[in-house]
């Protein structure tokens, strides 16, 4: 049987959030394997009824991780007597006492893009602050004895930076559990949803954050409707762009300003944070989904809408290509035109936007909770056992 430590304690939010709940359920389901799990007071209720599974509640800030993680951990995982660690959260233990994987999920670090976006913006705090934090992560994927990102075109990423061999084990999907709450959606939500039926109705899911590039997408706002005269057009957010209504220290204000600025107020409708267990609801209430980000490593939102049955616009990045396939249409991620151009196209041709939501629903079934626990299961195995040296060495994983 093997023994298997996870440092989930950066699962609080977010796509760090989104892992540690769907790869639980497969962890506990696997026979021979016994699981420690040291997490956050947050989820102290969500993982104790696994028969196989040892949830360890610990507290550090998010500003004390780090260091936290590399003081106290070492020492915990030796009393537990495991035989890997799977550190969950971009950074890996300096001196792990049993072999460890590091999961790099976190794009910024890499990203030109953001260093420059910061910079306009003179936040120059965090622009320190990702730098420093880069630093560690870029040193944790040498601390690691194996390292997994989440797509192939990031594990390429990863390389690139690092010089170090990155494996590429997709994250994955459960329909069934996305669409099976059918608890309506709140009263305001329906009524704001209300208003945009009849016209063309574009989602973006996400908290507002920079490498979102909201602008951008605001910026394409009246484009749009200029190409489409006579036509309605809303764009369904699930956050608002208001001080204090966004996790993170990123600042919505700008973003607020300008669609004030463009007059497509009446366009952006705002429909605050959802539940995920009814976000399933808002995606059907859709008509194309449309993601303006510059970074990213994995993108769950696109094979939420993929499942949803969804056309996609999104701009033009590896990892969207790798996910979406031609389920999407792209676009130069920071061409407001270019971006109004492909949703009016989708907009005037009911053809292809049914081909697109065919291709993306049968892309969607790709992606599996299950399989990418099995080859996380597997790399962690050949730690434990380590194949001799004549044999070939695990691969890229897909």
């Amino acid at each position: 049987m093997m023994h298997l430590f996870i440092n989930a304690l950066a699962a609080s939010a977010g796509g760090g959030l989104t892992y540690i709940r769907n790869v639980m359920p497969c962890l506990a389901a696997t026979p021979d394997l016994r699981i420690t799990v040291a997490l956050g007071p947050s989820l102290r209720d969500e993982f104790r009824g696994f028969a196989n599974m040892s949830p360890v509640e610990l507290e550090a800030s998010a500003t004390r991780r780090f260091w936290y993680e590399q003081a106290y951990l070492p020492s915990l995982i030796r009393r537990s007597r495991a035989d890997v660690l799977l550190s969950a959260g971009n950074f890996a233990l300096r001196n792990s006492p049993v072999p460890q994987i590091l999961l790099s999920r976190n794009a910024l670090y890499t990203s030109a893009d953001f260093y420059r976006d910061l910079r306009s913006r003179s936040e120059y705090r965090t622009w320190l602050d990702t730098r420093l934090k880069a630093l560690l992560a870029r040193r944790s994927i040498h601390w690691a004895d194996e390292t997994v990102a989440p797509t192939e075109a990031f594990a390429a990423e990863l390389q690139r930076w690092t010089g170090v061999q990155v494996h590429a084990i997709h994250h994955g999907f459960d329909g069934e559990t996305f669409t099976r709450d059918s608890t309506p959606l709140s009263a305001e939500v329906e009524e704001k949803l209300q208003t945009a039926d009849g016209g063309l109705r574009m989602l973006f899911v996400s908290h507002y954050n920079y490498y979102r590039n909201f602008e951008t997408l605001i910026r394409a706002l009246p484009l749009l409707r200029a190409r489409l005269p006579g036509r309605s057009v809303t764009l369904l957010l699930t956050c608002k762009l208001a001080t204090g209504e966004n996790p993170g220290g990123y600042r919505p204000e700008a973003a607020a300003k300008l669609v004030r600025a463009l007059g497509v107020s009446d366009v952006v409708i705002e429909l605050g944070a959802i539940p995920y267990s009814q976000l399933h609801q808002v995606y059907r209430r859709a008509d194309l989904y449309v993601t303006p980000a510059y970074a990213e490593t994995f993108a769950h939102p696109l094979v939420e809408a993929m499942t949803s049955g969804l056309p996609i616009v999104a701009s033009d990045l590896a990892v969207h290509r790798e996910i979406c396939g031609e389920a999407a249409v792209y676009f130069p991620r920071f061409s407001p035109e270019s971006l109004a151009g492909c949703v009016a196209r989708l907009a005037g041709s009911v053809e292809t936007s049914r081909r697109m939501a065919a291709l993306g629903l049968e892309r969607s079934h790709q992606f599996s909770w299950k399989i990418h626990v099995e080859k996380m299961l597997e790399l962690a195995r050949t730690l434990v056992r380590p194949i001799p040296r004549s044999a070939s060495s695990v691969g890229m994983c897909v």
